[in-house]
């Protein structure tokens, strides 16, 4: 008789112990420790990576031969820029979000697209019946009949099903539904989540089969199960945004095969995913003229530099602890540039409520966005606006100075094409400046006094 192993696994972090223990010792998570029967040991042979016609004894780094492999477009543009260029064969992509951000959508137009260039694909429903995947289908309009669905849990029937279609392209929605009989745990705990990625990683680079993995996220919003998921994969994409928001924000925390600063912006409608093509431009359709805490500022995604409205609120505390709250920036940024208006400028936000907001959902998180939070919360305290057609970027230290940003002149370029007049930059990035931009005026400033003072 097999002897069955009990363990007790975190399902956080992957630590395992032989009894049950109310706090994680390794990542310190309360009441996450589940039981797990192993009643078999997994088959170790199957983790070897064999390639048809390739040698596998060690070489020297000199004599291998590389060729640059071609990618799959999938021809939705804003997709195939986070990818770093298109769908590289053979690799394994993990896409993570919050329930109902898209992702299931996105991957089923993307799918569609694909098979109607001949490309036999395969979409794996863990969660959904055939008939649900085809009322989702119908309802995105997707038409191709190269695009095949299984519904399905085991993770040998689906490795079998693969092998006999032998797709070129395959979507396991979600790796958190899909169980293996190797193990006696259920779906979703650590060793089957790692277990079958495991597994469908080796099958993709033993195949050439380009394989994307919906993941589930936690209240926090990490990918939920082990880190080693995110460390199994080649991509890692991340769906952002504001379930109230009709924009989703695509961006890649690992690539492998590209940058990590590319975003992909996209718009939800009845009929799925649109492609936001000028996101600069729809972010600030909306935006108010006029108005005091309203600022324009310049994030740089990639090669991308998009336009967004900042906005702050500034109004007299009713607590005896002034409140700040900050969505869309770090609120640790906002208190520290709170301090050095304080501090540098002499403007007393003692006693008041600080409320700062990246419109339209977005989250920007460089430093270049600095001058424009200081530039919005003092406009919103004096009651004076600040110019519609005038974009702020820099950077702020704490002794009050502005420092020099990346990108400038992309930045400026992007302004210019929206028709802006104005623009507020580092002192030293004015310097640097050697391109022509006729119609808006370029103003370099060296500290936040000198800064606010240029804009009121």
């Amino acid at each position: 008789m097999t002897k069955i192993k009990t363990v007790f696994g975190c399902q956080n972090c992957g630590y395992q112990a032989p009894k049950w223990l109310g706090k994680c010792p390794d990542c310190g998570s309360w009441n996450s420790f589940v039981e797990e029967q192993l009643s078999a040991m997994p088959d170790r042979s199957a983790r070897s990576i064999t390639i048809p016609g390739q040698d596998t004894s060690p070489q020297s780094i000199l004599a291998v031969e590389t060729s640059e492999e071609g990618r799959l477009k999938t021809n939705v543009s804003e997709f195939d820029r986070v990818l770093g260029g298109g769908l590289v064969i053979g690799s394994v992509v993990l896409i993570g979000g919050d329930p109902g951000i898209g992702k299931s959508t996105l991957l089923l137009q993307a799918l569609d697209k694909l098979a109607k260039k001949d490309i036999r694909v395969l979409y794996v429903s863990g969660e959904e019946s055939l008939r649900q995947t085809k009322m989702r289908a119908d309802r995105i309009g997707v038409t191709s009949g190269n695009l095949f669905v299984l519904a399905e849990n085991s993770l040998e029937k689906i490795i079998d099903d693969i092998k006999k279609l032998k797709p070129n392209v395959a979507v396991i929605d979600s790796i958190q539904t899909i169980f293996t009989l190797q193990l006696q745990s259920a779906p979703g705990s650590i060793s089957q989540v790692r277990e079958s990625a495991g597994k469908l990683m080796l099958l993709s680079k033993s195949t050439g089969l380009s394989t994307f993995l919906i993941g589930h996220v936690t209240k926090e919003g990490a990918i939920a199960g082990p880190r080693v998921l995110e460390h199994i994969v080649d991509t890692v994409l991340y769906f952002e945004g504001d379930r109230g928001h009709p924009y989703r924000i695509l961006r890649a925390v690992k690539n492998r095969f590209g940058s990590t600063n590319e975003i992909g912006v996209f718009e939800m409608k009845d009929g799925g995913l649109e492609e936001v093509a000028n996101p600069s431009e729809l972010f600030l359709a909306e935006r108010p003229i006029d108005v005091p805490g309203s600022v324009v500022i310049s994030s740089l995604e990639g090669s991308r530099p998009i336009l967004v409205e900042l906005q702050a609120l500034v109004s007299p505390t009713s607590y005896g602890m002034p409140r700040r709250t900050a969505i869309g920036v770090d609120p640790n940024r906002v208190s520290l540039l709170v301090a050095v208006l304080e501090k540098k400028v002499g403007i007393n936000l003692a006693q008041q409520d600080i409320f700062v907001n990246v419109a339209g959902g977005v989250r920007v998180e460089e430093p270049a966005v600095d001058l424009g939070v200081v530039s919005a919360v003092a406009s919103s305290f004096l009651d004076k606006p600040i110019p519609s057609k005038t974009m702020v970027i820099g950077e702020v230290g704490l002794a009050g100075e502005v420092r020099g940003i990346h990108q400038a002149e992309m930045r400026l370029k992007e302004a210019s094409k929206l028709g802006f007049k104005r623009c507020l930059l580092p002192r030293s990035n004015r310097s640097r400046i050697t391109a022509e931009f006729p119609g808006i005026e370029i103003a370099g400033v060296g500290s936040v006094e000198e800064a606010l003072e240029t804009l009121f």
